[in-house]
């Protein structure tokens, strides 16, 4: 089984448009209500449904990963990008920054290399049943 996207909503498809593709994500399917994403390494997709409004209490965090973090965060700083958190070392030996999309998505953007897969305490395959 492998991940397909993640589809979250988004009051305002335009704006998020815009985002998204600042991020960096390529725009494959656009409608008056959807817009798919792929993302530019992998074979992941990311979607946005128009909702009237993102429920409050919505506690998703999105992931992405980029083998350059700090240039890239650099980069969204200068075309106004505002992060909640700036690139840090993280105690789970990831280097991550935190941000949110424009209906209040939590964004993590991260490099996790191979601890993303594999870090000194995943459980061995034969723990896993």
């Amino acid at each position: 089984m492998r991940l397909n996207q993640v589809t979250v909503g988004s009051t305002d498809l335009a704006r998020s448009e815009r985002f998204y593709r600042l991020l960096g994500l390529r725009l494959i399917v656009k409608n008056d209500h959807y817009l798919r994403f792929e993302c530019p390494d992998g074979g992941s997709t990311f979607s946005l449904d128009l909702v009237r409004g993102v429920p409050e209490d919505e506690r998703v965090t999105v992931y992405f990963e980029a083998d350059d973090l700090d240039e890239e965060c650099a980069r969204l700083v200068r075309a106004g990008i505002v992060f909640d958190r700036p690139p840090g070392d993280q105690p789970w030996l990831w280097r991550e920054a935190r941000l949110r999309d424009p209906d209040g998505h939590l964004l993590c953007l991260f490099r996790g290399g191979d601890n993303r897969r594999n870090p000194p305490w995943r459980l061995a395959d034969s723990a896993l049943g």
